[in-house]
């Protein structure tokens, strides 16, 4: 999974990227501090991998990972070369989903490029900007569809799909599910536009607004909630500052410092959550006394396509998966007492793999 960090300049961005990642992206209290974007691979926490180690006594443990993109702060007029310009669009089209960042709290040390703070202005800059980086590039491909529509039933459809899009952009609207068909968005989605990502909101707030939402982000929950139908779209709550001082916690003191901030999780666990949310993805794991191991699929994938993920070879040469739920395994308390048991499932080509099956696939090339 690929989360590319928007927002404007000064909004926090680069600071949530720092503390989610740790990867010392340069942060400076002046716009465009970031020149390329910073790219930062972190390990999905899962508990379930510490109790499979200590049951299989395995000798390493391999976790799945989410790779963050900090994206340059954007301003009005990017999409035409203002500021970084238009560079920097170009690199979301690469991501999964785009975590937003919104400036939700007061500070007269920190600037704010448009001179004040306001969430709903900030969120409406950003959505603009990639309307148009996307109604541009919507142009250039429909110049290109017009001459082979002449000749071609199949690009005449796209075309007349690409202006009923171009349509929906010009109004200023980012397109959802309600306005489109299912075959429609085979296509739509090849096009890779910015505006039918998923999104991910996050309101950067100050420490005293974190348990409670401050007028700011009550307008930007309503904004949103409002404007932006469909199950595209989450909005989490996270100061900066905090996840700075988290990031410098191991696990134990980084639990006692959210208890003591009465939180339940820190702004990356959120993230990560809200993310596979956002693109309905799962976790299945493999486990031996070589290693433990997580992998990500999104819901609805077949056992061979799973099997893929690993290698090609094993979907290729796909006989059947061995299956034992997480819980199931752990309560029987090994894999060999599962099988006695009969919890351990033998799947075969249409099973649909579940968040937590324990996996063992068997196949012959």
């Amino acid at each position: 999974m690929k989360i590319g960090i928007v927002g404007l300049p000064n909004v926090g961005k680069s600071t949530i990227f720092n503390a989610l990642t740790k990867a010392g992206a340069e942060s400076a209290n002046y716009p465009f501090c970031t020149i390329d974007p910073n790219v930062g691979v972190v390990s999905v926490p899962d508990k379930r991998l510490a109790v499979l180690e200590k049951m299989y006594n395995s000798k390493k443990v391999i976790p799945t990972t989410i790779e963050f993109v900090d994206i340059a702060g954007l301003v009005r007029g990017a999409s035409k070369g203002e500021g970084l310009g238009n560079k920097f669009l170009s690199h979301i089209r690469e991501v999964d989903a785009i975590a937003h960042v919104v400036r939700c709290f007061e500070d007269d040390n920190v600037v704010h490029v448009d001179g004040k703070i306001d969430p709903i202005d900030d969120l409406e800059t950003i959505n603009l900007e990639l309307i148009l980086a996307d109604m541009e590039m919507l142009d250039r491909r429909m110049e290109k569809t017009k001459k082979l529509a002449k000749s071609s039933a199949v690009e005449k459809a796209n075309m007349a799909l690409m202006e009923k899009l171009h349509e929906v952009l010009e109004a200023g609207k980012m397109p959802n599910e309600s306005d489109f068909s299912a075959d429609d968005w085979l296509y739509i989605d090849s096009l890779q536009l910015i505006s039918t990502k998923p999104v991910l909101y996050i309101a950067n707030v100050s420490e005293d607004d974190l348990l409670e939402d401050n007028e700011m982000v009550k307008r930007l929950r309503t904004t949103v909630l409002d404007n932006h139908s469909g199950e595209h779209k989450e909005i989490i709550k996270i100061s900066a500052k905090i996840e700075e001082e988290i990031a410098q916690f191991d696990e134990a003191e980084k639990k006692e410092f959210l208890a003591d901030m009465g939180l339940e999780a820190s702004g990356l666990d959120q993230v990560i959550s809200a993310g596979y949310k956002l693109l309905g993805l799962i976790t299945f794991l493999t486990a031996g006394p070589q290693e433990i191991r997580a992998w990500t699929v999104t819901e609805g994938t077949k056992a061979p396509q799973a099997a893929g993920k690993i290698h090609t070879d094993i979907e290729r040469g796909f006989i059947r998966a061995e299956i034992t739920a997480f819980d199931q395994l752990v309560e029987a308390g090994s894999d060999v007492k599962a099988k006695e048991l009969g919890i351990t499932r033998i799947e075969g080509k249409e099973y649909i793999m579940k968040d937590g099956d324990v996996t063992y696939f068997r196949f012959n090339v």
